[in-house]
C-alpha cells in the first residue's frame, strides 16, 4: 500500500480533506503506489509546480532528495511568504505524473523520474526524466523525450531545453511531425517565442516514413542549411537548400519559401510553367497570387515568349454569400504576327490579340439561380495559338465557344429556364455571320396530379410544357446534299444554294436562316395509369399542341469569297425557295391528339433468376396534317435518331419545330432476367407503323429531316437493344436499327465496360449507313478503346485510341491517299504516373486531329510532364509537336 506523505510548512494554511491536505494553491495527494506519483496543481505556474513537487517528495526517495521544506526559487532559505500575500494570477490547470520525484538542494533542482509526463496549457512533455532548474527557470527533458502540442503536432528529441512556459527553448536531434502530416528533422532546433522554429541543417518533407523501413529515404525532401518556420506568418523559409528525390539531389536553390500546410491560399509567387511551341518559341510564365481577402483574390501571370514577346494573363475571383463569379483576361501585342497565316487561315497581321472570359452564378433563393458564362475573342484562332483553356469551349475538333446568360427556377415538379446564347465558330468551315444570336430561349414545365374525387373520377397526371425561342443571324447557312460544295477561293465555306422546289431530295439543305425567327409552343397533356385485375396496365392519354412562328427573312445580304484569282458568291435570297417564297409572315399550327398504351408484365422464377416479360402496344390518334400552315423552318429538330429510347414517344422529333401527324402505332416488348447473383440481362425491341394520314417523317422540311430516318416508310425499320451484365466485372450494351425489308443493319452501337480489379476500361463501336438526303454521303464508322491498369497502390498506366474508320469509305482521290487505312487513328494517348500521400507525378502523350480554323487539319502531338509535391507546389512542362496536312487528307 502506498502511504501519504505531505510535509507542510507551518506558515502555510492547511485544510484537511478526505484525501489529503490542501496546501495554499495545490493539492498534496496520496501516493497511490510505490511506483507512481501524481501531483495536480491549479492556479500556479511552472516554478510553483516543481516547488510543490519537491514538498511532495516521498520519504523513501533517492538519498539526494531532501525532506526539508524547499524555499521558493529566488527567496532566502527557509523564508516563507506571509499567508496574506496577494495570490499570483490564475493560470491553466497542470499535472505531473512520474514514478518518483527527486529534489536536489545543492543544485536547487526538482526532477520527475521514470515515465515522466508534464501537462501544461494543453501541451504534454514526456521523457524518462524531466528536470526543473529553479534558479534559471529552465526545464530539461532527457531520454525518449517527446512534446505534443495543442494541435496534435509532436516533437521528438534526444534532449529538450525549454523555458518554464514551454514557449522558448532548444531541442537536440529533433524529429517533428505536424498535425498536417509534414515532417522536419534537424540536429539542433531553436524555438523562439512559440511563433518561430529554426532548424539548423534541417530537412523538410510531406512524405510519410516507410512503415517497413523507417530509415529509408523519403520519396522527396528539402535539405537546407537553415529552415525557418514562422507560425505567425504561416510560412517556411529555406536557405542554401536542395531538393532530393529518394536521397538524390535534383536541384539547388540559395533561397526560397513556401506556405506551411495550414495555408489553403496565401499571397505569393506560384510555381512557374514552361511552354514550347513553334510559332511562339520558348515560354516561361510565373503566376503571382494575391489573397486580397478571405473571399476574393487575383492572379497575374506574366509570360515571356522568345518569338512573340510579353503575354499577360490575369484572373479575378470573388465569392459572395449567395454565389461566385470570376473574370479572366489574356492578351498580347505580338512581336512577330506574320508567323501566323493570313486570314482566313490565321490571324495574319492582327498584332493585338486576346480574350476576356467570365463566369458567375448566384442563388437568388432556394429555388432560383441567375448566372452567366461568356468568352469574347479578338479572333477565332487565339485560343488554339496560345493554348488558352476556357470553359466555354465545347469541343477539340468541331469547336465553338458558347456564351450564355440565364435565370432558372427548380421546384419539386416544375422548372423555369430563361436564357440567351451567342456562338463563336472556331473551326475551319465556320463563317461567323451564319452563327445565330439566340435571345431568348424560355422553357417552362409543370407536372401535377389530378384528384379523382374532384374531377368525377378522371384523375391521372397533367403536364404543361412551354417553349419560346427567338433568334437572328445575318447569313443563311446552306449545305449540299451528298459531297460538300465549297467556295473556289479558299475551299472552306459552303456555298450550295441550288435548291429545286418540288423535289423531295433537293440539291441543298437550309441549315440556318438569314433573318429573324421567333417561335412559341405550348403543349398540354394528360395521362392515367390503370391496372386491371389481371395485372394488365392500360394508360390512356390526350394532348394538344399550339405552335406559332414569326419569320422575317433577310433576302438582301450576299457574301463573296475571293482570293484575287477566283471567287464564289451566295445570297440570302436563295432561302426563299426553301420556305415558300414568303420573306415575312406569321405561321400557326394546332395539333390535338389522343391515344392508349398497353402493357402486360409477366413474371417467372427460373433456376438462374427471375424473368420478366412485357409486351407493349401503343396507338396515337392525330389529324391527318397539322391544322394551320407550317413555314418548313427547322432549326432545333435537325437531329433525329430512331432507336429504342424513343420507340414509345408520342413525338420522335428532337425539338419543337417538327411534330408527328396522322395515326401511328408503336409496338414491341421488353424482357429482363435478373440473376440470383445480382447480375441481369435485358432486351427491348419493336417497330413503328404509320396507320393512316400523312407521315411527317416522309415529308421533308428545309433540312430534309425525317428522310432516311427509318421512320419515313409506312412500316418503320426494326429497332432493338440488348444489355447483359452478368456481374459487376463486365457489362455489354448493343443497340441497332435494321432495314424493314432485308433486316440489314443501318445503325449499330456497341459499348462494353470491364472492371477486373486493377484493370478497367471500355470499348465503343459505331457503324451508321450513309444518309445522303441529310448530308452524310458515306458510311460513318468508328472504334474507341480505353483502358487503365493500377499496377499497385501508387503506380498506374492508361491509354486510349480512337479509329476513324470512315476514311476507308472515301474515294482515294478525295482523301489524298491511294491506300486509305481502315483503322486510321484519329486520336490516341498514353499516360502513366505515380501518386502517394505527398507526390503526384505523371507523364502523358496525346496525338489527335484538330481543326483550329486554319483550313488545315492539325496532327496535334503533346507531351506533358507534371510533378506535384504536396505543400511545395507543382511543376509542369509541355511540348507540342504540330504537323500539317490537308483538311481531308492523311499525309504528314
Amino acid at each position: 500500500m502506498g502511504r501519504r506523505f505531505c510535509p507542510v510548512n507551518p506558515g502555510l494554511s492547511r485544510t484537511k480533506t478526505r484525501h489529503g491536505s490542501r496546501v495554499r494553491g495545490f493539492w498534496c495527494s496520496a501516493v497511490l503506489s510505490p511506483s507512481i506519483l501524481v501531483v495536480v496543481l491549479s492556479g500556479i505556474g511552472m516554478s510553483a509546480l516543481f516547488d510543490a513537487a519537491a514538498l511532495a517528495a516521498p520519504a523513501n526517495a533517492d538519498a539526494r532528495a531532501q525532506k526539508a521544506t524547499v524555499p521558493a526559487a529566488g527567496s532566502p532559505a527557509g523564508q516563507v511568504s506571509p499567508a496574506n500575500e496577494a495570490s499570483p494570477p490564475k493560470k491553466e490547470r497542470m499535472l505531473v505524473e512520474a514514478a518518483e520525484m527527486r529534489y536536489d538542494a545543492e543544485k536547487d533542482t526538482v526532477a520527475a523520474v521514470g515515465n515522466a509526463q508534464v501537462y501544461l496549457d494543453g501541451r504534454v512533455l514526456e521523457a524518462d526524466r524531466v528536470t526543473y532548474e529553479r534558479k534559471t527557470g529552465r526545464v530539461y527533458a532527457e531520454g525518449h523525450a517527446k512534446m505534443t502540442e495543442r494541435d496534435g503536432s509532436v516533437m521528438y528529441g534526444e534532449r529538450f531545453d525549454l523555458s518554464d512556459d514551454f514557449r522558448d527553448g532548444f531541442v537536440e536531434s529533433l524529429r517533428y511531425e505536424s498535425a498536417d502530416k509534414t515532417y522536419f528533422s534537424a540536429p539542433h532546433m531553436e524555438r523562439i517565442a512559440e511563433d518561430t522554429a529554426v532548424f539548423d541543417k534541417g530537412t523538410y518533407t510531406a512524405c510519410k516514413p516507410c512503415q517497413d523501413n523507417p530509415d529509408r529515404p523519403r520519396f522527396w525532401q528539402v535539405r537546407a542549411k537553415r529552415i525557418v518556420h514562422k507560425n505567425d506568418e504561416h510560412m517556411i523559409y529555406y536557405e542554401d537548400a536542395s531538393l532530393e528525390l529518394l536521397g538524390i539531389p535534383l536541384a539547388s536553390m540559395p533561397f526560397f519559401s513556401s506556405p506551411d500546410p495550414t495555408v489553403t491560399r496565401k499571397s505569393g509567387i506560384l510555381s512557374p510553367h514552361y511552354l514550347n511551341k513553334s510559332r511562339l518559341g520558348y515560354g516561361v510564365g510565373v503566376p503571382i497570387f494575391w489573397a486580397l481577402a478571405p473571399n476574393y483574390d487575383i492572379t497575374v501571370t506574366p509570360t515571356a515568349y522568345s518569338e512573340q514577346g510579353f503575354f499577360g494573363s490575369a484572373e479575378w475571383r470573388h465569392r459572395l454569400e449567395n454565389g461566385y463569379y470570376y473574370i479572366r483576361g489574356n492578351g498580347i501585342v505580338e512581336s512577330n504576327p506574320y508567323a501566323f497565316p493570313a486570314s482566313p487561315w490565321g490571324s495574319g497581321s492582327h498584332r493585338s490579340r486576346g480574350d476576356l472570359e467570365s463566369k458567375g452564378q448566384f442563388a437568388l433563393s432556394d429555388y432560383w439561380k441567375f448566372g452567366w458564362e461568356f468568352t469574347l475573342l479578338s479572333d477565332k484562332w487565339f485560343l488554339w495559338d496560345y493554348q488558352v483553356s476556357t470553359q466555354t469551349l465545347s469541343s477539340n475538333y468541331i469547336a465553338e465557344s458558347t456564351s450564355t446568360v440565364y435565370l432558372t427556377g427548380q421546384a419539386d415538379r416544375g422548372f423555369f429556364d430563361l436564357r440567351g446564347y451567342h456562338f463563336t465558330g472556331l473551326s475551319s468551315h465556320d463563317f461567323q455571320p451564319q452563327q445565330p444570336w439566340v435571345r431568348p430561349v424560355w422553357d417552362y414545365n409543370k407536372t401535377f396530379d389530378i384528384d379523382p374525387e374532384k374531377t368525377h373520377g378522371i384523375g391521372g397526371q397533367a403536364e404543361v410544357n412551354f417553349n419560346l425561342t427567338s433568334l437572328s443571324a445575318a447569313s443563311a447557312s446552306y449545305q449540299a446534299v451528298g459531297p460538300r460544295q465549297l467556295d473556289s477561293a479558299y475551299n472552306l465555306y459552303d456555298i450550295c444554294n441550288n435548291y429545286q422546289p418540288g423535289r423531295t431530295n433537293g440539291d441543298c439543305l437550309l441549315r440556318g436562316i438569314g433573318g429573324d425567327y421567333t417561335r412559341a409552343t405550348l403543349e398540354t397533356s394528360w395521362k392515367r395509369k390503370i391496372v386491371d385485375p389481371l395485372g394488365e396496365v392500360w394508360t390512356p392519354f390526350a394532348f394538344a399542341r399550339f405552335n406559332g412562328q414569326w419569320l422575317n427573312l433577310n433576302t438582301t445580304n450576299s457574301y463573296t469569297f475571293s482570293n484575287g484569282v477566283t471567287s464564289s458568291t451566295y445570297t440570302n435570297a436563295s432561302q426563299l425557295a426553301f420556305l415558300g417564297n414568303r420573306a415575312s409572315a406569321f405561321y400557326g399550327q394546332f395539333t390535338p391528339g389522343a391515344g392508349l398504351e398497353y402493357r402486360y408484365p409477366l413474371f417467372a422464377k427460373t433456376s438462374i433468376g427471375t424473368l420478366t416479360v412485357e409486351p407493349i402496344g401503343q396507338i396515337i390518334l392525330r389529324p391527318n396534317s397539322q391544322i394551320g400552315y407550317n413555314s418548313l423552318v427547322n432549326l432545333d429538330a435537325q437531329s433525329l435518331v430512331f432507336d429504342t429510347s424513343n420507340l414509345f414517344e408520342w413525338n420522335k422529333f428532337s425539338g419543337y419545330d417538327r411534330f408527328e401527324n396522322g395515326i401511328r402505332a408503336n409496338y414491341g416488348g421488353q424482357a429482363m432476367l435478373t440473376f440470383d447473383n445480382g447480375g441481369y440481362a435485358s432486351l427491348i425491341a419493336g417497330q413503328s407503323y404509320q396507320v393512316a394520314g400523312q407521315n411527317a417523317y416522309a415529308t421533308p422540311d428545309a433540312a430534309n429531316v425525317g428522310l432516311n430516318s427509318g421512320l419515313d416508310t409506312r412500316l418503320s425499320d426494326y429497332v432493338g437493344s440488348f444489355t447483359i451484365a452478368p456481374s459487376s466485372a463486365f457489362a455489354l450494351t448493343a443497340q441497332g436499327r435494321f432495314n424493314v425489308d432485308t433486316f440489314a443493319p443501318r445503325r449499330i452501337d456497341v459499348i462494353g465496360t470491364y472492371n477486373l480489379g486493377a484493370w478497367t476500361g471500355s470499348v465503343q463501336y459505331a457503324n451508321y449507313t450513309q444518309q445522303p438526303e441529310i448530308g452524310y454521303d458515306v458510311r460513318r464508322q468508328g472504334l474507341s478503346v480505353s483502358s487503365r491498369y493500377q499496377i499497385n497502390d501508387n503506380y498506374f498506366v492508361q491509354g486510349n485510341i480512337t479509329f476513324d474508320m470512315t476514311r476507308h469509305f472515301y474515294p482515294p482521290d478525295i482523301i489524298g491517299n491511294t491506300h486509305p487505312a481502315l483503322f486510321y487513328p484519329a486520336s490516341y494517348g498514353i499516360s502513366g504516373g505515380y501518386q502517394d500521400d505527398c507526390t503526384t507525378f505523371s507523364l502523358m502523350y496525346n496525338s489527335f486531329d484538330q481543326d483550329t480554323g486554319s483550313g488545315t487539319l492539325y496532327r496535334n502531338q503533346t507531351f506533358l510532364v507534371s510533378f506535384q509535391l504536396r505543400t511545395l507546389g507543382e511543376f509542369k512542362f509541355s511540348k507540342a509537336f504540330t504537323n500539317y496536312n490537308t483538311l481531308d487528307g492523311v499525309k504528314y
